[in-house]
Parts: structure tokens; C-alpha cells; sequence
């Protein structure tokens, strides 16, 4: 990958080896910036980065890293720091769930969940966002989901995680305010990622036999929203509209719905 001795202006996105995160690495490129891309599958960040590179005639540094490892974060910050790049605009995008009821799911996934989908997502914010407030100009993309405005019976911890994702990106959005640093939240419904083999839910009501979202649609959608400045951005009028109707019904309601629209075929 190309290096440079001097401080280069750069997107670092996470989980970029594919879905959303492969397809903003494309858009961001396009855009003219250089890239950090940060995933566990190297092989697959440095074929991208090379692609991009030769289309784009731009800089592209590949990091391999398991961000559901604690240390991860930081390594990640020295490495950014060590090349002397300057990253204008951070997208945590990497995130999985886990499917089934709490009581027989594995804890161990789930914390390396939380880690991932929370903690790092966290720790580099923390870590990226003081530079940013510095130069008075950044941007942060946190990718959350539809799943953050309502409890998720059979996925009760990725639900809760991307909750914590919006409620967090929101505060900090507000905090901000004149810095010159803006925070967007992008939530998408279910989309055409390998998301759903990984959490094993193909069967569930929720996706199976559904025209979905193609991730390429999602991400030119939660590009423009951050180059914007929007605070949250739901792809899809009919995601923007049962997200928002959770806020009037029962809470019991919304929490027997989603169970059975997640439910697997047959169940």
C-alpha cells in the first residue's frame, strides 16, 4: 500500500472487507480521500485497497485488526499516528449480532458483540475525535440500525448494543455543536450483507423471501446524509416509518411484534 512521510487528510472505515463498509470505502474514494481500511481479513482489505488505489489515484493503508479484542482500538490509533495521518473522517461500521434466545445463546459471542459493536466503536471515537476537535474539522459516521428504536426479542444484545450506538452518536452530535465536527447515525433496516448468515438467521421471518436494501443503496444513502451533516438517517421510507411508530404503540406491543418477525419460518 502507498505510504507518504507527510500528514494526509483520511477516511478510516471499519469492517471495509465487505457491505456497507466495502461500498463507502468506494464512495469515499471516489470522493478523493485516502483510506484507512480496518477489518480482521486482510486479504481481502489489501485487494481492495490496490482496486482502489488504480481507479482513484489515491492512498489507501490497510490495518489488519479484531476489533472484539479490547487492545485493538489503541493499536489501531498508533498505527493511524505512527504513519502520520491525519483521519478527517472515522466510520465505525463494523458490527455483528447473534441470533436466538438470551438464555441458550453464547456469552462469550455476545460479549465479543458488545466489545465490537459498543465498546470499540466507543474507544475510537474517543480516541480519533480529540484531533478532530483541534483542527475545528471532522466527520463521524457510526453505523447503528433500525434495530436501535425498539427491544429485539431473539437478538435482545445487538438490539440493545445499536441503541447505545444511536443514543451515544446523538449525545456527542449535540456536544459538538460549533466545533465544526459533526456525528451522524446511519440506521438501516435489514440489508444485503453477509450480516444474516453470520448471526444464522436466513430462516427468520425478518429477511427471508423480503426485497431488502442492497448495501450499495445504504451506503451512497448514509454518505450523503454524513457529507450533510445529518444527526440520524434511516435509508427506506417504510424503515423511516416503523421505526418512528414504535414511539406510539404499547411497549408490549412493539416487543411482541419484533419477536414475531423474527421468528424463524415455522416457529
Amino acid at each position: 500500500m502507498t505510504t507518504t512521510e507527510t500528514r494526509r487528510h483520511a477516511a478510516l472505515i471499519t469492517g471495509a472487507s465487505g457491505g456497507i463498509g466495502y461500498d463507502l470505502a468506494k464512495l469515499f474514494a471516489a470522493g478523493g480521500y485516502d483510506l484507512v481500511l480496518v477489518a480482521r481479513s486482510a486479504g481481502k482489505l489489501e485487494e481492495l485497497g490496490r482496486a482502489l488505489e488504480a481507479e482513484f489515484k489515491i492512498s489507501t493503508r490497510v490495518i489488519s485488526a479484531d476489533l472484539s479484542d479490547p487492545a485493538a482500538p489503541a493499536r489501531v490509533f498508533a498505527q493511524v499516528e505512527s504513519a502520520g495521518t491525519d483521519v478527517e473522517v472515522l466510520v465505525n461500521n463494523a458490527g455483528y449480532s447473534v441470533y436466538g434466545p438470551f438464555a441458550e445463546t453464547s456469552w462469550k459471542e455476545e460479549l465479543n458483540m458488545i466489545q465490537l459493536n459498543v465498546v470499540a466503536l466507543a474507544g475510537l471515537t474517543k480516541l480519533f475525535l480529540p484531533s478532530m476537535v483541534l483542527r475545528k474539522s471532522g466527520r463521524i459516521l457510526n453505523v447503528a440500525s433500525t434495530a436501535a428504536f425498539q427491544p429485539g426479542p431473539l437478538m435482545a444484545v445487538y438490539y440493545a448494543s445499536k441503541s447505545f450506538v444511536l443514543s451515544f452518536s446523538e449525545a456527542i452530535a449535540e456536544e459538538l455543536v460549533g466545533t465544526g465536527v459533526t456525528v451522524t447515525a446511519l440506521c438501516p433496516g435489514p440489508t444485503k450483507t453477509g450480516f444474516q448468515a453470520r448471526a444464522k438467521m436466513e430462516e427468520s421471518k425478518l429477511v427471508k423471501g423480503k426485497a431488502i436494501m442492497g448495501s450499495d443503496e445504504v451506503a451512497r444513502i448514509g454518505y450523503a446524509a454524513l457529507m450533510k451533516g445529518k444527526r440520524v438517517v434511516i435509508p427506506g421510507a417504510k424503515n423511516r416509518f416503523l421505526a418512528q411508530s414504535v414511539r406510539f404503540m404499547p411497549r408490549n406491543m412493539v416487543t411482541r411484534a419484533v419477536r414475531k418477525a423474527q421468528e424463524r419460518e415455522g416457529a
